[in-house]
């Protein structure tokens, strides 16, 4: 909702992004300090267990209020069906967002100073984060949020994996922040200093953050003493921000707000309660006789049906007429029974672990016109197996996309992965994509195919 409503009292200005877990807005406080509210993908909130994951991440990031290198977070609410994200603190523009209005606008690069200032900030909060035993889990332009003085402040520090039940590691913080300073090396960097984050990404990988840290602050270094300020990063945010939108008019509240916080074990709102699974079903007689292994009282009604039949009495003959039939019953629920474990033991194999076999991109056959969308599409062939992929789309323009996973079911062979270019402006432009899957693939190593567009205005 970035239409100027109002969440828990945070009015929504109308700046909004999309993100890979829902819609961020800037918005607000009811003090009238800067404020930002995210509403999650609901799809991604439906489960009971993702939504117990989702307060327990961001429980743990109010424990980190202490952390100046993360975006602070005020609340985790629900309204009207929704659950919103709310922070204390403008969660716009993203890295992401002034890496596109240089390319788009034609701006000037804010150039390594840029560059080493966000690398030194998001080193040390992942740094932190690691030290309190924990991870961020997807670090990249669109979760790095730059405040008005030039601060990289990581924002959504777990959610992405708490909604998704994959937890976050340190390990994968470091390739992302790696993958961080090579793209905005070959972005930003247009001094020649390109190397020094090429070497600091390098040392990142082999030896950790805190050492890739130190390569960017070396002292006597002397590309790293022009580094010392963020003017240039901050001129590049007040050309963004005079792009700004009208701030919205007051609107009514979105819905009553309830917190989810601070409430032991439920959730304090009817459309969101947690709950530890839909309970468990009375017994019936075929759970108990599959429980306690107990078949031998029916089989010996079996048995001694026999008997009174053999002596002809009326009586008898009725008494055995009914263990007949109430031996057949026992034999049919036996033999349901073990029907349905064997199903579900088929059911319930183990699958194969998804490897990917073999990647082929295709795009748009016809040129691009003024100000329009290219749609590539990468198609990812597989073992069969379930899992998750991940990969990266590579752009020729600079621009690096964050790293993601593609969720795959077991027996789908096949996935496609889409990627949407937009380009704006005049003139003559070829765009060339390239999807790298980097794990897991059948060879071990990262598979990868490009295709390309041409763009005429």
């Amino acid at each position: 909702m970035d239409d100027g409503g109002s969440v828990a009292g945070h009015r929504l200005t109308g700046r909004a992004r999309s993100g890979e877990i829902g819609i961020w807005s800037e918005a607000v406080s009811p003090a009238g300090t800067p404020s930002g509210v995210l509403r999650f993908d609901p799809a991604l909130v439906a489960a009971p267990a993702a939504r117990e994951r989702l307060v327990a991440a961001v429980t743990a990031d109010r424990h980190l209020a202490g952390s100046t290198g993360l975006l602070p977070v005020a609340d985790l609410v629900t309204a009207r069906g929704d659950i919103w994200l709310i922070t204390d603190g403008a969660p716009v523009p993203a890295l992401a967002d002034l890496l596109t209005e240089v390319y788009r606008r034609g701006v000037p690069s804010p150039g390594s100073g840029a560059v080493a200032a966000i690398l030194a900030d998001t080193a040390r909060t992942l740094l932190d984060l690691h030290a309190a035993g924990l991870a961020h889990g997807a670090p990249h332009p669109g979760t790095i949020v730059i405040a008005g003085d030039g601060t990289a402040l990581l924002a959504e520090r777990g959610l992405l994996q708490a909604l998704r039940g994959a937890p976050a590691s340190p390990e994968r913080d470091v390739a992302a922040w790696a993958e961080l300073a090579r793209g905005l090396a070959a972005s930003w960097a247009d001094d020649g200093s390109a190397g020094l984050f090429e070497r600091a990404a390098a040392v990142a990988t082999a030896h950790g953050l805190a050492a890739a840290r130190d390569v960017l602050l070396a002292v006597g270094d002397p590309i790293t003493q022009s580094h010392t300020t963020r003017e240039p990063l901050v001129r590049t945010l007040h050309l963004w921000s005079s792009a700004a939108p009208e701030p919205a008019p007051a609107a009514d509240e979105i819905g009553d707000a309830v917190t989810l916080l601070g409430i032991p074990g439920t959730a304090a709102a009817d459309d969101v309660v947690m709950r530890f699974g839909p309970g468990v079903p009375a017994d019936t007689t075929a759970a108990q006789i599959w429980r306690s292994g107990t078949t031998t009282q029916f089989a010996g009604d079996v048995d001694r049906s026999a008997g009174p039949a053999r002596r002809g009495g009326r009586r008898g003959g009725r008494r055995g007429g009914r263990r007949g039939r109430r031996g057949a019953w026992a034999g049919s629920v036996l033999l349901a029974i073990l029907l349905a474990v064997v199903i579900l033991w088929l059911r319930f194999q183990p699958a194969a672990d998804v490897l990917a076999e073999k990647v082929d991109v295709r795009g748009p056959k016809k040129a691009i016109a003024c100000d329009g969308t290219a749609t590539l599409v990468g198609t990812v062939t597989t073992n069969g197996g379930a899992g998750s992929i991940r990969y990266v789309w590579l752009r020729s323009d600079g621009v690096r996309m964050p790293e993601r996973e593609q969720n795959v079911l077991s027996g789908d062979t096949s996935v496609e992965l889409p990627l949407r270019w937009e380009v704006t402006g005049s003139g003559r432009f070829k765009g060339v994509a390239t999807l790298r899957v980097l794990s897991p693939t059948a060879s071990g190593k990262p598979l990868q195919d490009k295709a390309s567009f041409s763009y005429r205005c």
